[in-house]
C-alpha cells in the first residue's frame, strides 16, 4: 500500500513551496499526497469575514490553489484535499498521526525560532512523533548553489538509527549521495573513565574512536541501500555549527529529535535549533526511537 505525505497549508508561499516539495517527494516514493487545511468557523467583527460561507470558500480556495498547482507539475500524482474542522495544531498532530511524513511551510530566516516556523509548526513539531519536513520558499540564490547531497546529523548510534533510515531512504529516493556528519568534542575530565580512556587507546586516539563510532553507525545502512554513496564526515566542534558546515551542498538536511515526552514539550534539542535557524534547504526533523 502507498504511503501518505501530508501537507499543512495555510495559503502563504511557504505552504506552496512545502507542498511543491512534498509532491515531487510522493512521486519519487510513489506515495499518496494529502493536502489539509485546518478551519474552524469562527465569526469575527468584520462584518464579510463573519459570514462562514465566505470564510469555508477562502479555506476551500487555499486547497484548490495548491492542488491545481501541484497536479499541473506532476499530472500522475494521487492528491486528495481536505478541510479539518478543528483548531489547526491538533489537526495537524492527528494529520501527522495518520501519515508517512508531514510537510510544512517555513517563514525563512530570522531571530528567534518561534518567528522562524511560527507558534503552529513549531508546536507541531515538539509533540508529532511522526518526521517532519520544514520547507521555505527558495532564497534567490538557491539555483547557484549545487545540491546533490542528503546530510544527515548522527551523534548516538542507537538513537540515530530512525534518523539513518530517513536519511538514507531520502538520498535513495532523489537518487543522490549521502554525507553523515558526526562532530566531536575533548571530553571533560569527570566523564573520562578508564573505559573510555581504554576505547580511545584502542582505536589510536579520540578522533579515529569518533571515526570507528560514525562508521559503525552507518555500517548497517550501507549494506541496505548499497546504491547510496556515501560520505563519513568528522569534525571537531559543536554539533550544530558541524553540522550546518557541512551542509554546503545538501539539498535535504536531516537531524534527530528525542521522542516528545511530559516534561520536554518545550525542547526540539540544540542542533534541530541550529538547522531550521541557518539551512538554506529543507529540514527533516526525525523523531528518535
Amino acid at each position: 500500500m502507498p504511503g501518505i505525505i501530508t501537507v499543512g497549508l495555510d495559503g502563504t508561499d511557504h505552504s506552496l513551496a512545502a507542498a511543491d516539495w512534498a509532491a515531487a517527494e510522493a512521486v519519487r516514493r510513489g506515495a499518496r499526497l494529502r493536502l489539509v487545511h485546518a478551519w474552524i468557523w469562527r465569526p469575527l467583527d468584520v462584518p464579510v469575514a463573519a459570514d462562514e460561507a465566505v470564510q469555508r470558500r477562502w479555506a476551500a480556495e487555499v486547497l484548490r490553489e495548491a492542488a491545481d498547482r501541484v497536479t499541473a507539475g506532476f499530472p500522475g500524482l494521487s492528491v486528495t484535499r481536505e478541510i479539518l474542522a478543528a483548531e489547526t495544531v491538533p489537526a495537524l498532530l492527528s494529520a501527522a498521526a495518520a501519515a508517512d511524513l508531514l510537510v510544512l511551510g517555513s517563514r525563512g530566516h530570522g531571530t528567534l525560532l518561534g518567528y522562524l516556523l511560527g507558534s503552529v509548526g513549531l508546536q507541531v513539531l515538539r509533540q508529532t512523533g511522526t518526521p517532519v519536513v520544514l520547507v521555505r520558499s527558495p532564497r534567490p540564490d538557491a539555483a547557484e548553489q549545487p545540491r546533490d547531497e542528503v546530510v544527515v546529523g548522527v551523534q548516538d548510534a542507537l538513537e540515530s538509527d530512525p534518523v539513518l533510515a530517513f536519511a538514507f531512504a531520502a538520498a535513495a529516493a532523489q537518487g543522490v549521495g549521502l554525507r553523515a556528519v558526526r562532530a566531536w568534542n575533548i571530553p571533560p575530565v569527570l566523564v573520562w573513565g578508564g573505559e573510555a580512556m581504554r576505547a580511545a587507546d584502542d582505536a589510536g586516539g579520540l578522533e579515529p574512536l569518533e571515526r570507528k563510532r560514525l562508521a559503525d553507525a552507518v555500517r548497517p545502512w550501507r549494506e541496505r541501500f548499497p546504491q547510496v554513496k556515501v560520505v563519513e564526515h568528522v569534525e571537531m566542534g559543536g554539533a550544530g555549527q558541524v553540522l550546518l558546515a557541512g551542509s554546503a551542498r545538501a539539498r535535504l538536511l536531516v537531524v534527530g529529535r528525542r521522542s516528545p515526552g511530559r516534561h520536554d514539550l518545550r525542547r526540539i534539542g540544540a542542533v534541530a535549533h541550529a538547522a531550521l535557524h541557518h539551512a538554506p534547504c529543507p529540514v527533516a526533523v526525525v523523531p528518535h526511537a
